[in-house]
């Protein structure tokens, strides 16, 4: 048996001004069972229509799931808006499309709901429990986020960047908008969004439809070659598209909202897109959850660009590439960052972030005093090299200095890091920026080429500074690697983020 809330759902309509209360958890599906997840409800205090958004159905296509979860936080004036992130916990965590540990006819969750022509029932625990869900709010429309293999139109048997809808009159009028928003921020033709007719039978959206009479749809984004924080902001478009025409939100609302920072709730705007590589978004998710409380959400150039960082305390740039993380944001993009700093905000930029951060290139921020060991010098044999370069990834170690020990923890001795090509810096002596203090220095280097011994040993491996009101730590080696480690950046992120603009 599994326990099942509803009660918030039928309380007395409340004033507009009430509405913030209604955005925590309304209840809780499949209550004490593995299967449990919170839903919530955001209520306008207006007439208007039921609205229910899932995502997190299937746990391979997480952008879903962060959509919703950042979608929940918006104001609405008119109707009701009911916000279940995360509906199949457990295959979100193990990061699989299908339920762990059922048997093989209950494997797919968007299967296991109310067949079109068969009775009004669903299968298994989760599924029953969100149907009930379903039916007793009776919504209006059904929105259910996934994401696809690959581009529809690039090979038809996947779904990805679709609207898929169940045939509803309501639908003909809103799914042209829908794809002429989205696709409006596309430019590869065959990767814009079509629409696709007749959802499957046994899903969510198909059930809603036959057995409600819902006008119901499942938004597809891509997983292939995209970022997620760009697969999460096309969901976001789309519903806020849908939101929009139903007159439940106001002309101009923008479609990223943080809530309220209240009680030192630390808001960490974590860039995953162009110029980002390897584990690093990831491993710093893992850092921040030991930041209570707090959460992060993975941005994209284009949130930086639409103005999303005023909506934050701090903003992380992790390792990859600096300059193609430059060129990704673009003039604009980096205008808002600095902007965003120099009014208070915190910068964190590990190894590629730390590059970015620095004074010596055209496309860099400036925002540190700091030059980077990039000189180009004649290899005897091999030709003209960049001196950035030393190698594969390797360990090497680290010894925090005093200034080190009273901000990043009492780390004694000196200290075993990875070490992936980070900068070499030195001071810069940039007109108008104050100076930098080191955190940390090197004890061992990487050389690749004779050229490079001797110039990385000694010098800074994490350095902080001041830029306006704001406060920039850059890291060039990766300690968000090691377990060990991740406290030390944690208490270099809390540092960061107390700067002028809390």
């Amino acid at each position: 048996m599994f326990r099942f809330q509803i009660t918030a759902l039928f309380l007395a309509v409340l004033p507009l001004s009430a509405q913030a209360e209604f955005s925590s958890v309304a209840g809780v599906l499949a209550g004490g069972t593995e299967w449990e997840t919170p839903y919530y409800l955001i209520n306008s205090g207006q007439p208007g229509p039921t609205v229910l958004i899932t995502g997190g159905v299937h746990g391979d296509e997480p952008a879903g799931a962060r959509a919703a979860e950042q979608i929940r936080h918006w104001r609405i004036v008119k109707g009701r808006l009911v916000v279940v992130p995360r509906v199949n916990v457990p295959a979100l965590t193990a990061g699989t499309r299908h339920m762990p540990g059922v048997e093989k006819p209950l494997l797919n969750l968007n299967r296991n709901f109310p067949r079109a022509t068969g009775p009004n029932e669903a299968r298994g625990e989760l599924a029953r429990a969100l149907w009930s869900l379903v039916e007793k709010i009776e919504p209006d429309w059904v929105l259910d986020l996934h994401e696809g293999f690959h581009f529809h139109q690039i090979n038809d048997a996947s779904v990805g960047s679709t609207i898929i809808d169940a045939n509803r009159e309501e639908a003909d009028e809103i799914i042209p908008r829908m794809l002429m928003s989205i696709n409006a921020t596309i430019s590869d033709q065959k990767k814009k969004f079509v629409r696709l007719r007749g959802s499957a039978n046994g899903s969510l959206a198909r059930a809603a439809n036959a057995h409600l009479g819902a006008a119901a749809m499942t938004l597809e984004t891509t997983r292939r070659e995209q970022p997620l924080s760009f697969r999460t902001r096309q969901h976001r478009i789309m519903v806020h598209t849908l939101l929009a025409h139903l007159g439940m939100i106001e002309a101009g609302t923008p479609n990223l909202v943080t809530p309220s920072r209240g009680k030192s709730l630390l808001r960490v705007a974590l860039y995953d897109a162009g110029g980002v590589g390897g584990n690093g978004p990831r491993q710093l998710e893992t850092v921040i959850k030991e930041i209570k409380p707090s959460f992060t959400w993975r941005i994209s150039s284009e949130d930086i660009a639409d103005g999303a960082l005023q909506q934050f305390d701090l903003v992380i740039f992790p390792g990859g590439s600096g300059s193609k993380q430059a060129a990704a944001i673009g003039a604009e993009g980096r205008a808002h960052v600095r902007n965003f700093v120099e009014d208070g905000g915190g910068f964190v930029g590990v190894c590629a972030g730390a590059y970015l951060a620095a004074a010596n290139y055209k496309w860099s921020l400036a925002i540190s005093n700091h030059k980077t060991f990039c000189e180009v010098r004649e290899i005897p044999k091999v030709g003209r090299k960049s001196m950035w370069y030393r190698g594969k990834s390797s360990t090497v170690k680290m010894a925090l200095t005093k200034a080190g020990k009273e901000i990043l923890g009492q780390v004694e001795g000196t200290i075993p890091v990875r070490y992936h090509n980070g900068p070499i810096v030195s001071p810069a002596n940039h007109e108008g920026l104050p100076g930098y203090q080191v955190l940390a220095h090197f004890r061992s280097e990487v050389a690749r080429y004779e050229t490079q011994k001797g110039t990385m040993v000694d010098t800074p491996a994490i350095i902080a500074s001041n830029f306006g009101k704001g406060r920039v730590l850059c890291i060039s080696p990766h300690p968000e690697s090691s377990k060990e480690l991740r406290p030390l950046v944690a208490r270099g992120i809390q540092w960061a983020a107390s700067s002028g603009k809390n």
